[in-house]
C-alpha cells in the first residue's frame, strides 16, 4: 500500500529537519518544498541534506520575479507599512511561498502539507489561511502545534538529541541567539536576547546592511521613476536598470551599502502578543520612501486622503494578518490601481549613512503643482482677494 505523501516547507534549518525525520516516522513520504524569494542560502546543500534524510523528492522554486511584481511593487505603490514603521517584509512573502508550495502539492497528489512555524507567531496563521485559500481540501500538519511533537521536543537540546538518533545531519555553525527569516525585501530577527525589548541588538547581529557609522563617506545619488505608482527605472553610477527584478535588486545593493533600512520595534501579533522584532529592509525603503514624495507632486488631495486613511491602513493590516487570499484584499488592490492613475514621474534620491533624502521630483504627465500659482514672487491666475471669503466661511463654525 503506498505511503500518503506530505508536502513538507523545508528550509534545511534543525527544526525542519527534524519535522522531515519525524513525518517519515509517523509514516509519510515527504516532498520538500523550498522557495528562493531571495534569501542567500545554499539551497543545494540543503536539497542533499533533505535527501539524505529520506525525502523522496525536493522542490526549489524561484519565485523571486513573482514576490516583486505581485506583492512587493503593489505594496510600494500604496505605500503600505505595519503601525508606522514595518514594512511587513516577512508577510508580503508568505502567499508567495504558500501557493509554490500548494502547486507542489497537488502536482505531487499530497493529502497533507506541512510546515515549521511556532504556534505563537504570525506565519502559522499566514500559511495555513493561504493554504485553505488556494486548497480548501488540504489538510495541514503543524508539528509545534501538536501536543505529541512539541511535549516531545520541549527545546534545541531535545531536537538536537533526536537529530543524532536518527541520523539528521547537523551543520555546526556560530550559534546566533535570535531567530532570523531572510528574503529578497528583507531579514527580521526576533526571540533568543531580544526578547528583553530593552536590550540593544548586538552589532554583528545584522546581516543585511552596512552599519551606518562604517558606510562610505560620501553620499550616494541615484533617481526612480515611476508609472501609474510601479518602479520602472532606477538609474544609478551611469547605470540604467529597468528589469523589475534587476530594478529591485539594484536598489537592495544601493541601501546596503549605506546602511539604510534598519528598524528595532515592538509590534502587536495578529494573535494578541506582543513581539519585540529587529528588521533590515533596504531597497523596499528606498523605493517606498522615494514613491511617497513623488506622490506630494502628482496625487489629489482627496484621493491620497482617502487611500492614506483607508486602503493603505487596512491593506497593510490584511497583508500582516495573513489575508492575503480574501475578497477584501481583492477590493483594496483595485482601489490601489485606480488611486495611482497620475503617479507618474521621477524622483531624484541621494542615501547617506542610513539616511534617506530627496533631491528633488517632476513629471511630465501631472499639472496638479502649478509654480506660477503656488509662488511667493508673482501673483499668477490665483486672485489673492478670494481667500478673505474662503477664511470667512471657514470661520463661521469657529466664532460659534
Amino acid at each position: 500500500m503506498a505511503k500518503e505523501k506530505v508536502c513538507l516547507a523545508y528550509s534545511g534549518g534543525l527544526d525542519t529537519s527534524c519535522i522531515l525525520a519525524w513525518l517519515l516516522e509517523k509514516g509519510y513520504e515527504v516532498i520538500c518544498f523550498m522557495a528562493d524569494v531571495g534569501q542567500e542560502e545554499d539551497f543545494e546543500a540543503a536539497k542533499e541534506k533533505a535527501l539524505k534524510i529520506g525525502a523522496s523528492k525536493v522542490y526549489i522554486e524561484d519565485l523571486r520575479r513573482e514576490f516583486v511584481e505581485a506583492l512587493c511593487f503593489p505594496a510600494i505603490q500604496c505605500n503600505a507599512v505595519y503601525e508606522n514603521v514595518y514594512l511587513l517584509g516577512t508577510s508580503l512573502a508568505r502567499p508567495v511561498i504558500a501557493r509554490g508550495q500548494i502547486a507542489v502539492a497537488e502536482k505531487e497528489g499530497c493529502v497533507a502539507v506541512s510546515h515549521g512555524c511556532t504556534g505563537k507567531g504570525n506565519d502559522q496563521v499566514r500559511f495555513e489561511l493561504g493554504f485553505y485559500a488556494l486548497k480548501p481540501d488540504i489538510k495541514v500538519i503543524a508539528p509545534w502545534r501538536d501536543p505529541e511533537f512539541y511535549t516531545r521536543f520541549a527545546g534545541r537540546n531535545d531536537l538536537l538529541e533526536y537529530a543524532a538518533k536518527t541520523g539528521v545531519p547537523v551543520y555546526q555553525t556560530k550559534a546566533k541567539p535570535w531567530s532570523m527569516d531572510e528574503n529578497l525585501a528583507h531579514c527580521s530577527y526576533e526571540a533568543g536576547i531580544l526578547e528583553d525589548p530593552d536590550v540593544e541588538a548586538p552589532k554583528d547581529m545584522w546581516k543585511l546592511t552596512v552599519d551606518p557609522f562604517d558606510a562610505p563617506n560620501k553620499p550616494e545619488d541615484f533617481t526612480v521613476h515611476f508609472e501609474k505608482g510601479i518602479p520602472t527605472k532606477l538609474e544609478y553610477e551611469g547605470k540604467t536598470v529597468t528589469d523589475p527584478l534587476e530594478l529591485f535588486l539594484a536598489a537592495n545593493t544601493i541601501a546596503r551599502r549605506n546602511g539604510v533600512g534598519r528598524i528595532d520595534i515592538v509590534e502587536n501579533r495578529f494573535i494578541g502578543l506582543k513581539s519585540r522584532g529587529c528588521y533590515e529592509t533596504p531597497g523596499l525603503t528606498i523605493l517606498r520612501n522615494a514613491h511617497v514624495d513623488l506622490e506630494g507632486l502628482v496625487l489629489d488631495r482627496e484621493v491620497r486622503a482617502l487611500r492614506d486613511q483607508f486602503v493603505t491602513f487596512n491593506y497593510s493590516k490584511i497583508l500582516y494578518n495573513g489575508l492575503y487570499f480574501s475578497p477584501e484584499r481583492e477590493f483594496l488592490e483595485d482601489a490601489i490601481v485606480s488611486s495611482q492613475k497620475t503617479v507618474n514621474g521621477k524622483v531624484r534620491c541621494r542615501v547617506y549613512k542610513g539616511s534617506f533624502q530627496v533631491l528633488g521630483r517632476s513629471s511630465e504627465t501631472s499639472k496638479l503643482y502649478d509654480m506660477s500659482e503656488s509662488s511667493m514672487d508673482e501673483i499668477g491666475s490665483f486672485e489673492p482677494q478670494d481667500t478673505t471669503g474662503f477664511i470667512s466661511v471657514q470661520a463661521i463654525r469657529i466664532k460659534k
